[in-house]
């Protein structure tokens, strides 16, 4: 998202595109802005982000190594098909 203002929107998919970065704090104070708008009045994307969250909490940060191969292949191509079919 390129040069947002203050006034600017994003769509609940915009959401789930950032979230991990909102969640990292890696987006620009811009960025961040217009997501925390977003939620401001959006039931959806608050429970969606919260769900983000605990599963974060949940499940830690796994590295990549800690990943079996097969594994890894699996998740990717299952995100692959869910990244085309949206």
């Amino acid at each position: 998202m390129a040069d947002l203002h203050q006034h600017d929107h994003i769509t609940c998919q915009q959401v789930v595109e950032l979230v991990t970065s909102y969640l990292d704090d890696a987006l620009s104070p811009d960025e961040a802005t217009a997501f925390e708008q977003h939620l401001n009045f959006c039931d959806g994307c608050i429970t969606y982000v919260d769900q983000i969250r605990v599963t974060i909490a949940t499940t830690g940060r796994v590295a990549e190594d800690d990943v079996a191969p097969e594994a890894r292949d699996k998740l990717m191509a299952a995100f692959r098909q869910w990244r085309t079919s949206t």
